[in-house]
């Protein structure tokens, strides 16, 4: 169910980000999810005839002004109303994971602007990273312009989820077995309110890129294309196209968090890394150990030739 449950707030996420424009098509300053006003529930049968509903209690998100997106659930703050389940579904169905994070970037200038009062009903997608796998988001949800500076976004329709397909069911089998239940329904109905305001807007002297330095690089560029298609989802090879992730043109050589229109995450932006053919080695083998609270959700390549194949044909690329 948690996966269903990211999937939904990162497609209202991206729909909230998607129409944080002004009347005049201009776009605005950056946005904090409103924990207090915003809710995200489901809901579940046991016994055929009992309904329950829970819900998290602790989400928190923003959304930059350059449609930077990142969001989390604290999976820890679970709540069934009952204590013992709370710590059930911690261990049996979300694996002892503590936290889901969404990252995502939004073309902010392509967005249609809302004047308060109004609203619609649109069509968002979205990538995920939960318990180590990347997952692709689409949903149908309402929009509204409450204010200047304030957006709801809420379920369009009741949407429905299956255990099976989110590979949790052995999960809610342990459920039934430690509570001594004939059953529990596989099918939850999701919903969700969020809530976000516009924060004071900060105007901030971007670092000056420094020159690029000489790389030496080894590998096959014909080999790393296909195993591009790995990064194709977040990222591309095209001067000043960031998708997810910022565009990797000319990354090779440069220092990491150097590209000035592009958001990065705190520890990138300060972890002083120049990315030459060591360091990308590193890093695109297991990002999250070489920085670590990095926005990149993929989990990394496995093989050594794919690393090196995939920096040549980056580098390749940006000639």
């Amino acid at each position: 169910m948690l996966r269903t449950f990211t999937r939904i707030l990162a497609t209202a996420v991206i729909a909230v980000s998607g129409h944080m424009a002004l009347a005049d098509g201009h776009t605005t300053g950056t946005w904090t999810l409103n924990a207090d006003s915003s809710k995200l529930a489901f809901g579940s049968v046991k016994k055929d005839t009992v309904g329950e509903v829970h819900s998290f209690e602790q989400i928190s998100g923003t959304v930059g002004a350059d449609g930077t997106t990142v969001v989390e659930i604290d999976l820890t703050s679970v709540q069934t109303n009952i204590d013992i389940r709370n710590e059930r579904f911690g261990e049996h169905v979300f694996k002892g994971a503590t936290t889901a994070i969404l990252n995502t970037m939004i073309d902010m200038n392509e967005m249609a602007a809302m004047a308060v009062g109004d609203s619609e009903v649109i069509d968002v997608e979205a990538v995920l990273s939960f318990l180590g796998a990347d997952v692709e988001i689409e949903a149908e949800l309402f929009v509204a312009r409450l204010s200047e500076t304030s957006v709801m976004v809420t379920t369009n329709d009741m949407i429905f989820v299956e255990t099976e397909d989110l590979g949790i069911s052995a999960g809610v089998d342990k459920l039934m077995e430690l509570a001594k239940l004939p059953g529990i329904t596989r099918t939850t109905p999701v919903t969700l309110r969020l809530i976000f305001n516009m924060d004071e807007q900060k105007v901030e002297a971007a670092p000056a890129a420094p020159a690029p330095i000489a790389v030496a690089l080894a590998g096959d560029a014909d080999a790393g294309k296909k195993v591009f298609k790995k990064c194709k989802a977040c990222h591309s090879i095209k001067d000043g196209k960031h998708g997810v992730g910022p565009s990797l043109y000319k990354v090779v050589g440069t220092a990491a968090g150097a590209i000035e229109d592009y958001k990065y995450s705190t520890k990138m932006a300060q972890s002083g890394l120049v990315w030459d053919a060591e360091t990308l080695s590193a890093f695109l083998a297991k990002p999250r150990s070489v920085v670590k609270g990095t926005k990149m959700a993929f989990a990394g390549l496995k093989k050594a030739d794919d690393i090196e194949n995939v920096i040549a044909y980056i580098a390749a690329k940006s000639e």
